[in-house]
């Protein structure tokens, strides 16, 4: 079985840094694309940032210039380097996969974390 778990939550200044972690344990061949998506009550989830196999990324209108994201492939880990925050990036940030193989031919789809709460807030 196949888990995300994040780390380096936390709470933050207006203007602040902050990085994430997610690494994805169990029985892995490969995964396509890794990211973060980010909730607030009442509103829907919304992509943060993602990143595949060989690099290529899609980010959020909203977080574009001031956050970026990396990925270690050996270790199956993603990270979300979050600069220049402000209030309204508060959140409970969830890393996500769209795509793991547990084998060359089996595998799964859409794996969520259980999140770690971002506060940014003075």
């Amino acid at each position: 079985q196949v888990q995300l778990v994040e780390s380096g939550g936390g709470l933050v200044q207006p203007g602040g840094s902050l990085r994430l972690s997610c690494t994805a344990s169990g029985q892995i061949f490969s995964i396509r694309f890794m990211g973060w998506y980010r909730q607030t009550p009442g509103k829907e989830r919304e992509l943060v940032a993602q990143i595949d196999s060989n690099g290529v990324t899609n980010f959020g209108d909203s977080v574009k210039g001031r956050f970026a994201i990396s990925r270690d492939n050996a270790a199956w880990t993603v990270y979300l380097q979050m600069n220049n925050l402000l209030p309204e990036d508060t959140a409970v940030y969830y890393c996500h996969s769209d795509r793991i193989w547990y084998t060359d031919y089996d595998g799964g789809y859409d794996f969520w974390g259980h999140g770690t709460q971002v506060t940014v807030s003075s």
